[in-house]
């Protein structure tokens, strides 16, 4: 399936945020990335869109848009983003042209700024209530190197590459960049030890995980795929 690229990805396209037009910009006009943010200590969560080094308050400027459009808005005046992903691509896709086109210097609709809050100064929240949380073995190589602590001599099953390996996570684990982790309580012993004794865990392990959202959810939350590697 070939996606069509419309004219939000326009290499050309300008902001009148000033900031989102610096070569060095992670949040150019040509990417818009939803979000879910608090402006100001005490605010409630909102869904926002990030621009430059602003966010846009979503359904704060609903009264921009129209018809479609205007109800995606208003879908974004929640602390998830559940309500918009419901809505489906069409909907989705909708509200992303209409934001790029009012954030644009060439058709832009300058009151946009009046619901722009300074990134800085946000706190950023979860985007979404996670209702399930499925991991992958995202390649060959986790699949061998996670196989090899528990199976020296037969780290890859043959299955792997036959039936995509997966297990259930635990979705409350799933937490917004930046949240403190608290070493867990446990038996531990080292080689050396003749008995395990209970305390902090010693070490600690990390992974990079890539997740995404694909779709509309088909139940009230939507499920998490995350790609282990």
């Amino acid at each position: 399936m070939t996606a069509t690229l419309n004219e939000t990805y326009d290499p050309a396209r300008r902001s009148f945020v000033e900031t989102a037009n610096a070569p060095d910009c992670d949040y150019p006009i040509q990417n818009l990335p939803f979000g879910v943010f608090r402006p100001s200590p005490g605010a409630s969560p909102r869904v926002g869109v990030a621009i430059g080094d602003q966010i846009v308050d979503v359904a704060s400027a609903s009264a921009s848009f129209a018809g479609e459009v205007a109800a995606a808005a208003k879908a974004c005046a929640a602390p998830n983003l559940n309500g918009l992903m419901a809505l489906g691509p069409q909907a989705w896709s909708a509200l992303r042209l209409s934001l790029s086109r009012g954030l644009s210097i060439e058709r832009g609709d300058k009151s946009l700024a009046q619901h722009l809050s300074p990134m800085a100064k946000a706190e950023l929240l979860l985007p979404v209530a996670i209702g399930d949380f499925t991991d992958f073995y995202a390649s060959v190589f986790h699949a061998t190197n996670a196989g090899r602590a528990f199976r020296p001599d037969n780290p890859l099953l043959p299955n792997y590459k036959y039936v995509p390996v997966a297990y259930h996570g635990r979705a409350s684990s799933v937490r917004v960049s930046g949240t403190p982790v608290k070493r867990p309580q446990g038996q531990r012993k080292g080689p050396n030890e003749q008995a395990p004794s209970y305390g902090a865990s010693r070490n600690m392990d990390f992974e990079l995980e890539l997740g995404m959202y694909i779709g509309a959810p088909r139940h009230t939350t939507p499920t998490l795929l995350s790609f282990g590697h």
